[in-house]
């Protein structure tokens, strides 16, 4: 019996490429391919995949946000994030949302099998460079609040609001995107701003790019 797989990237090379790896391995299957978090969630619904594996800086909905949702509707989906950044607060906030490994894109090639294959036999996959430095980057619970995420502050509606509104997106065409109201989505940048202590969309979009909300391509 395969293990089916769920990929999500932005960048079709990446898919591709992955794809290829993954199914050169007699017992995994990619069931669905996905270019944003949104196409990630729509697809997981339809194919319930035994692991999903989501790029962290995806558009409309980065890879993280899209994790918390996936978790809530399939449960018994295992995630594995793949992220450009080694950083304790990256890792932390894959972890928090429900993810059960964290793959560098800069070995993905090499650890991707190894990874699918972790997290279907239940254990959770770190990549080796992250594993190697857990120790260096306290990657334990007493070290969670030392990793802790600004973007914590924020309910996961405005993380979605604030997610858009870096990416260009006008009011009408977020509350249209996520069925809210033009007035309700001024509200929640508003709000947002008022958290973040940020007064301007440029600080907006410059503290997303620091918190890995989008990749700004």
């Amino acid at each position: 019996m395969s293990i089916t797989v769920l990929l999500a990237d932005d960048h079709a090379m990446v898919r591709d490429g992955l794809k290829l790896l993954l199914e050169s391995q007699q017992d995994i299957t990619v069931v669905g391919l996905a270019a944003n978090g949104r196409e990630a969630i729509k697809i997981a619904k339809n194919t319930a995949p035994d692991v999903v594996i989501l790029d962290i800086a995806m558009p409309e909905l980065n890879g993280i946000e899209a994790a918390l949702k996936i978790r809530d509707a399939l449960p018994g989906a295992r995630i594995i994030i793949l992220s450009m950044h080694a950083t304790s607060e990256h890792v932390f906030r894959a972890l928090n949302a429900g993810a059960d490994g964290y793959l560098l894109k800069e070995s993905a090639g090499a650890e991707v099998v190894r990874a699918v294959r972790a997290v279907y036999a239940g254990r959770r996959y770190l990549s080796e460079k992250i594993a190697t430095a857990a120790q260096g980057m306290n990657l334990s619970e007493r070290g969670a609040a030392s990793a802790k995420s600004p973007l914590e502050s924020l309910s996961e509606r405005e993380r979605e609001v604030l997610q858009l509104v870096v990416e260009g997106r006008s009011s009408a065409e977020i509350a249209s995107a996520i069925n809210l109201s033009p007035k309700t989505v001024e509200t929640y940048r508003s709000r947002i701003m008022q958290k973040l202590d940020v007064h301007d969309v440029p600080g907006l979009v410059k503290f997303a790019l620091q918190h890995g909300v989008t990749s700004g391509e």
